[in-house]
């Protein structure tokens, strides 16, 4: 799958666009003052894979408190602004790897030229970000409301701003809660810049139909190549947002390391215990795919949990490592061949300790 290929920047260290990997993001919904219950979610989204944090400063002792927690972190931090440029230059100060600001909503342009000089003196990127329920009101009036155009419009616009006063690390993100728009705009933006792009679906909701929308609206953009890093927006635990990100890049094989499990729906041929043997099966391999992503391979591993003779040999045969179940028993395949047959209370495990030898 071709990538739009955009211009690279370096937030704390991790590399987005120019041909990098696509990185995942997340943001704490702990109070950013409180330094040890930020720290803590933190570290519990590093673990889970995500590669760069956004806290939210709203006051100055939020500013101030991004210098404790940076000494506590590996993972670049991300400061959120909003109304007050003050607060972005307070951040900048403490320390964060990025600025996130919509700078329709923080006074005027001369505060916006603060802010871009204080990073550019800092060394530290910007994020544009327009969100559909912030954009300027003569940009809706120009546009007929709200639109896709209006939303990339705005973002083009001070983008332009903002290179004008001397910055090129940039980032945008145009984030809509409705996919079609949010579609739209970032095929608009992609056309007109090669500004890297923050990509998600904004206030997807909760719970499985918000997974559904990001998975829907998400993957869309990566299929067409738009996206150099992303951000899957849940309500509630911001941990699990990082676990629906990585299923999405893996999905359109954009998860270095990744392992790709295929398993049948089932049907009446079946006459094993392809379910359990599936969620067990699933269980290890989220073990082995953080470590494989932790230690930086770059293939994808396919592992196969088939319950049938119709499918079942030709899709164990065709994966990495693969299991073909009948009655009791399975044949376990392994880059195409078939290497034994194993009973089906070990199937799982024959299969497992066939993925983490390769």
């Amino acid at each position: 799958m071709h990538r739009r290929l955009t211009r690279q920047v370096s937030i704390g260290g991790v590399t987005v666009g120019g041909g990098a990997p696509v990185r995942i993001q997340s943001m704490t919904n702990t109070d950013t003052r409180d330094v040890a219950a930020t720290v803590g979610q933190i570290l519990a989204l590093a673990e889970a894979g995500c590669q760069i944090v956004r806290v939210a400063v709203p006051d100055e002792a939020a500013a101030a408190a991004i210098r404790g927690i940076k000494k506590q972190i590996s993972v670049p931090l991300v400061a959120d602004i909003h109304f007050s440029h003050r607060l972005a230059l307070a951040a900048i100060d403490a320390g964060a790897d990025k600025i996130r600001i919509n700078p329709g909503n923080i006074g005027g342009e001369e505060n916006v030229r603060e802010v871009v000089a204080a990073a550019k003196a800092a060394g530290i990127p910007v994020r544009i970000g327009v969100n559909s329920g912030s954009v300027e009101k003569e940009l809706l009036a120009a546009h007929g409301g709200r639109s896709a155009a209006a939303l990339a419009e705005s973002a083009l616009r001070w983008e332009e701003k903002i290179r004008a006063m001397g910055l090129e690390d940039l980032v945008i993100s145009v984030k809509s809660s409705d996919v079609v728009e949010n579609l739209e705009a970032h095929r608009i933006l992609s056309a007109r810049t090669d500004t890297p792009l923050h990509i998600g679906i904004t206030e997807a909701g909760v719970g499985e139909a918000a997974l559904v929308k990001s998975a829907v609206g998400i993957g869309a953009l990566l299929l067409e190549g738009i996206g150099d890093t992303v951000r899957v927006s849940l309500t509630g635990d911001p941990v699990a947002e990082i676990a629906a990100a990585k299923q999405i890049l893996a999905s359109v094989g954009q998860l270095p390391g990744a392992v790709n499990l295929i398993s049948c729906p089932t049907c009446g041929r079946c006459q094993a215990n392809l379910a359990g043997l599936a969620e067990e099966v699933r269980a290890g391999i989220e073990k082995l795919e953080s470590a494989r992503i932790a230690a930086g391979r770059k293939d994808v591993l396919t592992v196969a949990v088939m319950g049938c003779a119709v499918n079942g040999p030709g899709e164990a045969a065709h994966a990495d490592v693969g299991i073909a179940c009948g009655k009791g028993q399975a044949v376990l395949f392994k880059k195409g061949a078939q290497v034994g047959t194993v009973r089906e209370a070990d199937a799982a495990a024959a299969v497992l300790s066939e993925a983490e030898k390769l």
